[in-house]
């Protein structure tokens, strides 16, 4: 498929602006350009095909299974898009006045209500805009709690080898050392191994429950109290809150900051790099650092209150909006019993689609599982030679999104199911069949898998040069 700048052709083009009727302002010679930008020259109509070839070629939860595992990338209802879409909601801008944008502030101050309830936090934020950013504030919270109270020496931050990614690097962004806790052989944090690391350096803990291998930690009470007599902090990960949403709190838990993924886990459409909000909760005597800008009622309707010792703005404003409607309208709409109940039919069918599959694929972690669960595809490695990305290859010819690959790393050739809620039985009949096709095939032909996919636009792709030398800007030299 040619690009833009591949099916421009000179003198081009679809504006209709009509002609300028206020006075040019021209651009000082210093700042101007010193040549003209270089946009593909197109008609609309070739614009509208181009976009519209660009879109077939994706597969989103609108097109079919997404099982991306801890992401949660589950069908949005689209009464929440419309809610978002409303022009009061649109038509507006973040510097107006506060006594003209009275509902939104409304919005902002309710979602915080009902947050604060599901997490059993006290208060929120809603300016980091996605997951990671919500974690490097919560961590900046933490380090403001340990800082203000003049305890400097609490620099460490323990993390099991099984977290996301990002906590480790939110945590060196943040100023702080890492430890790594290894997991024991149910998947779990090793009890031991923490009450060892603790000390008068540890700032905190980051964690998520039921964790990465889908397992909910029987002793997280014990953990989170570990790390209190420590004289640190809990913080907990928010990826995973879709299994347990309305059925038991981070915060009774004994947690003290959360971020929670709205994008995610309270419906917006996501991927690609956004929209997305990483709201961040916390407990009462961390809301004096909390970010600016905190939307509040008052005797006079809804205005903005500082914290006394924020630390300061980690976004312009008040965060993504349209994400923080549509997390409100789901709240709303699913209420006190249909929260809890999304939860437990994610549960559902992570627990029907592992049974399903516990007879043909390696499952390490085989008990009763949350909303995901790993499979390990060593065994085919071992046997055949086919690999978790062979299967994920050809996943694709059936038209199913590949889930989570090569992650936790404690899984080798780890694939990462996570179905969600609003999948059916009909949906998980279908891949479970799907994949046990695959199977059978690996066992019969694994060559042929070897070279999957072998049906889409684009085939097998050379991801290591891709990586090594990524092209990110058209060469228009080439071009000539």
């Amino acid at each position: 498929m040619q690009l833009n700048y591949e099916k421009s052709r000179e003198g081009r083009g679809c504006s209709v602006m009509p002609a300028c009727d206020v006075p040019v302002c021209k651009v000082p010679e210093e700042l101007a350009r010193k040549q003209t930008a270089r946009f593909p020259q197109m008609a609309e109509v070739d614009i509208s095909r181009h976009y519209t070839q660009l879109e077939k070629r994706s597969h989103g939860v609108n097109d079919g299974f997404y099982p991306l595992g801890s992401c949660t990338m589950k069908y949005n209802p689209k009464l929440n898009d419309e809610m978002a879409a409303l022009p009061g909601f649109t038509g507006i801008h973040p510097l107006q006045p506060v006594h003209t944008v009275q509902g939104c502030l409304e919005v902002i101050s309710t979602l915080e209500s009902y947050l604060d309830e599901i997490t059993g936090m006290t208060g929120m934020t809603f300016q980091p805009a996605a997951g990671a950013h919500g974690e490097f504030t919560g961590l900046l919270l933490i380090k403001a709690y340990h800082t203000h109270r003049g305890d400097t020496k609490r620099n460490t931050i323990i993390i099991p080898d099984t977290a996301h990614g990002t906590n480790p690097a939110s945590s060196t962004m943040a100023g702080f050392k890492v430890i790594n806790i290894p997991s024991n052989a149910d998947g779990c944090m090793d009890l031991d191994a923490l009450r060892a690391a603790v000390g008068e350096d540890t700032a905190g803990l980051m964690l998520t429950n039921p964790n990465t291998v889908g397992i909910f930690d029987k002793n997280i009470l014990e953990i989170t109290k570990i790390i209190h007599e420590a004289g640190g902090l809990n913080y907990y990960d928010g990826a995973n809150l879709n299994s347990i949403m309305g059925v038991v709190r981070p915060g009774d838990m004994g947690f003290d900051v959360i971020h929670i993924n709205l994008h995610k886990t309270f419906s917006t459409p996501h991927g690609g790099g956004g929209p997305g909000a990483g709201a961040v909760g916390c407990k009462k005597e961390l809301e004096q650092f909390l970010p600016l800008y905190r939307a509040v009622k008052d005797g006079n309707g809804y205005g903005f209150s500082n914290a006394e010792h924020s630390i300061g703005s980690v976004k312009e404003f008040y965060g993504n909006f349209g994400v923080i409607v549509r997390a409100l309208a789901y709240v709303m709409v699913l209420g006190r019993e249909g929260i809890p109940e999304a939860a437990s039919n994610a549960v559902l069918n992570a627990n029907y689609m592992r049974a399903s599959l516990q007879d043909t694929y390696c499952i390490p972690f085989n008990d009763i599982c949350m909303h995901e669960f790993v499979m390990s595809i060593e065994d085919l490695k071992r046997d055949k030679g086919v690999t978790a990305l062979d299967i994920a290859k050809a996943l694709l010819d059936y038209g199913v999104h590949p889930p989570t690959i090569y992650f936790p790393l404690i899984v080798e050739e780890a694939m990462m199911w996570e179905p969600t809620e609003t999948e059916s039985k009909d949906t998980l009949d279908d891949v479970v069949s799907i994949l046990k096709e695959i199977h059978a095939k690996a066992l019969s032909d694994p060559a042929s898998l070897h070279e999957a996919p072998h049906s889409t636009p684009v085939r097998r792709l050379d991801e290591v040069g891709a990586a090594r030398n990524p092209v990110v800007k058209y060469d228009f030299e080439a071009d000539k």
